[in-house]
C-alpha cells in the first residue's frame, strides 16, 4: 500500500508554533474575561478550555501547523517530520502540573467521594468493550467493506489497538497492536479514529460541564461530598493565601520540576528493570504490560510526589498559586492536544469513522443511564469516561475544569484505566472477531 503522505504546514518551527499556541491562550483568557457584549454571551455558550482545544485544531485543519507531516526530497526519499510540543508539554508539563496541583490534596476528603467515581469509570469500560463488537455490527449492515478484511488486514485487529487506547492509554494500545499484529500500512487510518473520535467526545464532555448544574438537577445526583471538598479546599486556600514573591515562584518551580524530574528517572529505571528482569512484563501480549511503560511510572510517581508535599508545609504553597501554575501548564497541553486534529482528513475513511462514532456512542449512552440508575454526577460520568477514552493526559483536564481540588480524581482513575486496560482490550478484540464475522 502506498504511504499516506501528510501535507507539509505553513509553519515547522516548534518554537514558533509554541508562539502561535500562547497567542491562542492568551486571546481566549482575554476575551473570556470581558463580561459584557459579544464575549459574554460567545463564553456562556462554549467554555474557554473548548476553545484552547479548538483554535489548535482549525490551525491544524487549515495546513498552518501540523503535528505530523512528511517531506519528500528530489530523490523521492520520504522523510517524516514531527512536532516535538506535545511530548514536551505531556512529559514535561503534566508531571509538573500533577505535582502542583496535588500538593494540597486532602485524601481523607477523596475517599468521602465515595464508589460511584470508580463504578462509573468500570461502566465506561465496559461501554467500550461492548461497543466495539456492537459499532461493527451496525456499520456491517450499510457498509459490510468497513468492517471486513482478511488475515492481518481483518479490521477487528486494527480496532483493538483502539480499544487498547480507550480503557488504558498508549501502552495498552502497543499491546494490541503487538498481540493481533494489524497491517502496519493500516495502521495510520487507525490512528486517525482514536485521535478524532476521542477529541471529539472530549469536546463534548467539556461542553457539559458548563451545564453541570443542570445535568446534576436531571441526574438527581447528590454532589454534597463533591461540594465539601470544594469548600474545604477553598476555604483552606482563602485561610492561607498571599501575595507571592519572586522567592514563591522559584520554590513552587523547583519543588515541580524536581518532581519531574524524580519521575522521569524513576519512572525510567523501573519501567527498564521490569522489563529486563520480569518476562510477563517484557512480553507485550500479557496483560501486565503496561507496566512496562515509563510514562505510566512517570504519571504515578509524579502524582506520589505532589502527594508527599502534602503532608508538609509545601501544601501552604497553594496559597501563592500552585494550582494555578498548574493549571497554565494544563492548558498548554490542551492546546498540543488539539494540534492532533486535522479536521480535513476526517473523510479519509467514512466507515471507520462511523464505526467510531457509534463505539464512542454506546460508551457514552451506557454512562449516561447507569449515571441516572445511581444518581451519579456528571463529574463523575465525564472524569469516569476521560480516564478511559483520554488517559492520563486528558482525565486530569477535565477534572480540573470542574475544580482543582479534583484534579488528583482524574489522575488516579486514569493510572487504574492502565491497569485494566490490556485485559478489557483483549475481550473486546475477541468480540469483535466474533461480530465481524456474522
Amino acid at each position: 500500500m502506498t504511504q499516506k503522505l501528510l501535507p507539509q504546514p505553513l509553519i515547522t518551527e516548534d518554537t514558533v508554533v509554541f508562539g502561535l499556541l500562547a497567542l491562542c491562550l492568551g486571546f481566549i483568557f482575554y476575551t473570556s474575561s470581558i463580561k459584557t457584549g459579544f464575549w459574554k454571551k460567545f463564553y456562556s455558550i462554549i467554555p474557554a478550555v473548548l476553545m484552547c482545544y479548538l483554535l489548535p485544531a482549525l490551525l491544524s485543519s487549515f495546513g498552518v501547523v501540523a503535528e505530523k507531516w512528511h517531506v519528500v526530497d528530489a530523490l523521492g526519499n520520504v522523510t517524516e517530520h514531527n512536532s516535538k510540543l506535545y511530548y514536551m508539554a505531556s512529559r514535561y508539563l503534566l508531571p509538573a502540573a500533577l505535582v502542583l496541583m496535588t500538593l494540597s490534596i486532602d485524601l481523607k476528603a477523596i475517599s468521602n467521594l465515595g464508589s460511584k467515581a470508580l463504578i462509573m469509570f468500570l461502566t465506561g469500560s465496559a461501554g467500550i468493550i461492548i461497543g466495539g463488537p456492537i459499532a461493527i455490527l451496525i456499520v456491517s449492515i450499510f457498509s459490510p467493506e468497513s468492517v471486513g478484511g482478511n488475515d492481518f488486514d481483518a479490521i477487528w485487529r486494527g480496532l483493538s489497538t483502539i480499544a487498547g487506547s480507550w480503557i488504558g492509554g498508549s501502552a495498552n494500545q502497543a499491546a494490541m497492536y503487538e498481540i493481533f499484529k494489524y497491517t502496519p500500512e493500516k495502521y495510520g487510518g487507525m490512528v486517525l479514529v482514536d485521535i478524532f473520535v476521542a477529541n471529539v467526545w472530549m469536546a463534548i464532555i467539556l461542553l457539559g460541564v458548563g451545564k453541570t448544574k443542570k445535568i446534576d438537577t436531571w441526574l438527581k445526583a447528590d454532589t454534597s461530598a463533591i461540594e465539601k471538598l470544594k469548600i474545604k479546599v477553598t476555604k483552606f486556600t482563602e485561610k492561607i493565601t498571599r501575595v507571592p514573591t519572586l522567592g514563591d515562584y522559584m520554590l513552587m518551580l523547583g519543588l515541580a520540576f524536581t518532581g519531574v524530574g524524580i519521575a522521569h528517572f524513576f519512572g525510567a529505571n523501573i519501567s527498564t528493570y521490569l522489563k529486563e528482569n520480569v518476562s510477563a512484563i517484557a512480553d507485550a501480549t500479557n496483560f501486565l504490560s503496561f507496566l512496562g511503560s515509563g510514562f505510566f511510572w512517570m504519571v504515578v510517581i509524579a502524582t506520589a510526589v505532589g502527594i508527599t508535599l502534602s503532608f508538609t508545609k509545601a501544601k501552604n504553597y497553594e496559597g501563592a498559586g500552585a494550582s494555578k501554575i498548574g493549571g497554565m501548564f494544563i492548558y498548554i497541553l490542551v492546546t498540543t492536544i488539539g494540534m492532533k486534529v486535522d479536521l480535513g482528513r476526517v473523510l479519509e475513511n467514512p466507515g471507520l469513522i462511523a464505526i467510531g462514532f457509534i463505539w464512542i456512542s454506546i460508551h457514552a449512552i451506557l454512562l449516561i443511564v447507569v449515571a441516572k440508575l445511581i444518581k451519579a454526577p456528571y463529574f463523575f460520568l465525564a472524569v469516569g469516561s476521560q480516564a478511559n477514552v483520554g488517559g492520563a493526559a486528558s482525565a486530569p483536564v477535565v477534572a480540573a475544569e470542574f475544580h482543582p481540588s479534583l484534579t488528583s480524581v482524574g489522575v488516579l482513575l486514569a493510572v487504574f484505566g492502565y491497569v485494566v486496560g490490556t485485559g478489557g482490550a483483549l475481550l473486546c478484540a475477541y468480540l469483535m472477531e466474533i461480530a465481524s464475522t456474522l
